[in-house]
């Protein structure tokens, strides 16, 4: 009941984004952890001056937040298995095939999705 209004807005902002930041930092990756921060630099010497702090980290957030929601919703809408009764002990196409399905194929979902509706194709 609170999964989709809660969770997927704060998948990315929280937990990815932190945590890749994170990880280069204690497995001491600098030179990825530069190019990450290279972007924060970027964005906010390029739009510093057009729009507060405030306002420049609400943009960042809400990004991440409509970014977070759209990959739920994809990668969700095809993952969910379809018979999840017990390991039949199939050989692994059968089982990946079982476990994914196609959504409709529609203008809208073609695009929505990066034409990543067609999960078992995928």
């Amino acid at each position: 009941e609170f999964f989709f209004p809660a969770l997927p807005p704060l998948l990315f902002p929280t937990y990815f984004h932190c945590h890749t930041f994170y990880i280069a930092y204690t497995k001491k990756y600098w030179v990825d952890l530069a190019w990450m921060l290279t972007f924060y630099i970027r964005f906010f010497y390029t739009y510093g001056s057009l729009l507060e702090t405030k306002t420049l980290n609400c943009l960042i957030s809400l990004h991440r937040m409509l970014e977070s929601s759209w990959f739920v919703w994809v990668s969700q809408m095809n993952h969910i298995p379809m018979d999840i009764d017990y390991d039949k002990n199939l050989d692994w196409m059968s089982t990946q095939l079982q476990a994914t399905c196609n959504v409709e194929q529609s203008l809208f979902n073609d695009w929505f999705t990066g034409h990543l509706n067609f999960q078992i194709e995928h």
